[in-house]
């Protein structure tokens, strides 16, 4: 397999073995050198073609010597559409002698700068795209507290911002805020805004995220915990955007929304 292959696959974090490319030769700390890998290709969503198409490197990449077992590789892509432009930066690492023949690698670290040019595909859009965005580069950066302290806030705005509009109080008397268990639990009562499969836990999942802020969980089990947790935020998110969609349904079809169960039991004995 030629390491195109494994750069284009990324994040895979397996140890692959690949074809060598450094001829045998040792790349020293610091030295540049151009390695003929393969066409590196990776799918983004073009905001110029407003379509999604395939980014293409050229074959050969600009390689940077780290030692005997890590390397460092730029990789400039192009929208094979329009010629729009973006880069990649990895960091590879060998259980062995990286300049081997048939060296065993792994993509230790990676990069993605999109410049505004690109937008990954199947990226989440909407309101909370932005910290959605940051919460995915804190991860491929393996900042795992950091990842999720994005996901937490997300969490936490979605359900003050419901609360708001279902008229639900967020602040006590004094002016201190409410447990957001509390608060949680009263929105979810009138807007239904955890998915089914886990409207039992969702302050379980809250609590996940803070267990991990808090520093009860090194950066490792973070890392560990941050695709299924950003999966269920996710659902939260998706939830009440499927809420707001209804709402606007009903409200341009003109019915009474105060008579919709009248309507949906009619008939029933």
């Amino acid at each position: 397999m030629r390491l195109s292959k494994l750069l284009s696959d990324a994040p895979a974090g397996a140890t692959m073995q690949v074809d060598g490319f450094l001829d045998g030769r040792v790349l020293k700390w610091g030295k540049h050198k151009k390695v003929k890998v393969g066409n590196v290709i990776r799918n983004f969503h073009c905001r110029a073609c407003r379509a999604h198409r395939d980014f293409k490197s050229g074959e050969e990449l600009s390689c940077l010597g780290l030692g005997d077992n890590q390397i460092s590789i730029d990789v400039t892509l192009q929208c094979v559409g329009c010629r729009s432009s973006v880069e990649i930066w990895f960091l590879i690492g060998s259980s062995g002698d990286v300049s081997g023949v048939a060296p065993e690698v792994r993509i230790e670290r990676y990069m993605v700068n999109l410049r505004d040019r690109a937008d990954r595909v199947g990226s989440h859009r909407g309101p909370f795209s932005d910290l959605v965005k940051r919460s995915q580069i804190a991860y491929e950066n393996q900042l795992g507290a950091g990842s999720i302290v994005y996901l937490r806030t997300i969490f936490e705005r979605i359900t003050f911002e419901v609360a708001e509009i279902a008229k639900i109080e967020t602040k006590k008397p004094n002016g201190k805020k409410r447990p957001f268990y509390d608060v949680l639990k009263e929105v979810n009562e009138a807007r239904k805004i955890i998915p089914q499969r886990f409207s039992s836990n969702g302050y379980k999942l809250f609590s996940e995220l803070s267990k991990v802020i808090h520093g009860e969980s090194s950066e490792e089990e973070a890392l560990q915990k941050y695709k299924p947790c950003r999966e269920l935020v996710l659902g939260v998110v998706n939830e009440v955007n499927r809420d707001n969609e209804y709402a606007r349904a009903i409200e341009e079809l003109g019915w009474n929304v105060e008579n919709l169960s009248a309507i949906t039991d009619e008939g029933i004995s």
